[in-house]
């Protein structure tokens, strides 16, 4: 009998090992891309449209830059400490993330694998059917959107040199705390601790330090912070919608493969989505008497955030549950405690990023500690038997896991951007001069992001005609000024 020939594209070459799924590999690159898509464009456009006008320019580069910045220091050192061999139980060994041999071996997370406490293993180390090259890229742009997110609290006024320095430094001593300590196989992974896809390494973390940054920058000027219009409504609409449809790989990429828990993910992720932003929206017609697109738009991100750390782990009922949820608590905070809560006046965060992510991102992780189902939690955590606190068993201490789990998070975000912020300040000014503030992107970058006269620049009854904005100027054919 003629031995049985496999087509070529399924023999095992050097190019093509015994090991690689080309559908997980494609996946995950797929993914990958999806989430790299949120911040650039998704969240340059969103930032540049969502702010006045004057600040357009430096808005969407504050993301561009952090984008970039960060590709080059998580190849260079930081992946190494998020996911790599353990150095701290909550910080990873420092190492480039460059090399041919590394790059091209089947990808391994070295610290994950889990043991029972008399040492025997329970789950074995993480080893996707893909090149390492795939996961270092993965993860990178988890990386990225996070200081990126973290920017949204800081537009309007840090110096643009001091957030050149800020980028490295956060990402290294506080984003690869957090990635290492729940993701990479540190102390809150192998204790249990639930985060499917970022609510805690990523929203939790960027809300809080967001906050934190905003404290030691400072406020906006009076009138910025007085009026601030978005300059195009409909761009941010783009920029919101490329953020929404890039969160199927945001969360459907975490499980590392192209399998049911994925689909699971990405069903669960758009149903809180749908759901949190129709909340939003009736709670704005029901107490302000007409519908918001920014609200809405709030509502939708915190959908997609408190959605995040248990994308996988929950039922979709639980999903509609947690949009409920999502699109009515951080309204409140936002609109309700935010106004009465001396501190959160006093403090400067400018597109709300502690209510969008932070309370969001916690909530989020406390109700899956509530909901998680155990069929699912078996295809993913690496703890067997874990639950939610409704399907009884452990679930009761899985919701106070998730509650010090966010606390370690928040406590060190707190602490590690505190510091980072008072060294740069030594170096740079935080904040922008009052000149620069005043004028805007044209000070700034020498560019406007519109060829129209408008706020920040001073007024020239020799070259300027009609102009509304905060205030209406037009020159009439006599040369008198009037206000419209």
């Amino acid at each position: 009998m003629a031995a049985t020939m496999l087509p070529t594209a399924y023999v095992p070459s050097a190019a093509s090992p015994d090991w690689l799924n080309k559908g997980d590999n494609a996946w995950q690159m797929i993914s990958a891309t999806l989430v790299g898509l949120q911040s650039v464009p998704g969240l340059v456009i969103l930032y540049g449209s969502i702010v006045k006008k004057k600040w357009a320019v430096n808005s969407a580069f504050m993301a561009l830059y952090a984008f970039s910045a960060v590709v080059i220091c998580w190849v260079t050192w930081a992946y190494k400490m998020s996911f790599g061999e353990k150095l701290l139980p909550f910080w990873g060994k420092a190492g480039p993330a460059l090399g041919q041999k590394f790059l091209i071996k089947q990808a391994a997370l070295p610290a994950s694998g889990h043991y029972y406490h008399n040492g025997t293993l329970e789950t074995a180390m993480i080893t996707p059917f893909y090149p390492m090259a795939s996961m270092v890229w993965f993860q990178c742009v988890f990386a990225a959107i996070a200081v990126i997110l973290l920017a949204g609290s800081l537009l309007g006024r840090m110096n643009i040199k001091a957030w050149m320095a800020f980028v490295p430094l956060w990402l290294t001593f506080s984003y690869t705390v957090g990635a290492f300590s729940l993701w990479g196989g540190g102390f809150l992974f192998h204790w249990g601790v639930m985060d499917y896809s970022g609510g805690y390494v990523i929203h939790l973390s960027s809300g809080v330090a967001g906050f934190t940054a905003a404290y030691w920058v400072g406020p906006r000027l009076t009138v910025d912070r007085e009026r601030f219009p978005p300059n195009n409504v409909l761009m941010t609409l783009a920029g919101a919608g490329l953020l929404w449809m890039g969160w199927a790989g945001f969360n459907g990429g975490d499980p590392y493969s192209a399998n049911i828990d994925s689909s699971m993910a990405v069903l669960n992720t758009n149903i809180c989505a749908a759901t949190s932003l129709l909340v939003w929206t009736w709670l704005d017609v029901i107490f302000f008497g007409k519908p918001s697109v920014i609200g809405a738009v709030q509502g939708m991100i915190t959908g997609l955030v408190c959605i995040t750390p248990g994308a996988g782990l929950v039922q979709g009922w639980a999903a509609i549950v947690m949009g409920v949820l999502s699109g009515s608590v951080p309204w409140f905070t936002m609109m309700v405690v935010h106004k009465k809560w001396t501190l959160l006046q006093k403090v400067d965060d400018t597109l709300g990023v502690v209510h969008t992510h932070a309370v969001a991102g916690y909530l989020g992780g406390v109700l899956t500690g509530v909901f998680a189902e155990p069929t699912l939690c078996s295809l993913f955590l690496p703890v067997t038997n874990s639950r939610g606190g409704v399907y009884g068993g452990s679930g009761g201490v899985q919701v106070l896991k998730q509650l010090v789990g966010g606390g370690f998070i928040i406590g060190w975000n707190i602490v590690v951007t505190s510091i980072i912020c008072v060294v740069i300040g030594l170096v740079i000014p935080l904040r922008m001069s009052d000149e620069q503030l005043l004028i805007g992107d044209d000070a700034v970058h020498g560019e406007e992001a519109y060829a129209l006269w408008g706020d920040g620049e001073k007024y020239d009854g020799t070259k300027h005609g009609l102009y509304s904005d905060d205030t209406g100027h037009h020159r009439s054919a006599s040369g008198t000024t009037q206000m419209l």
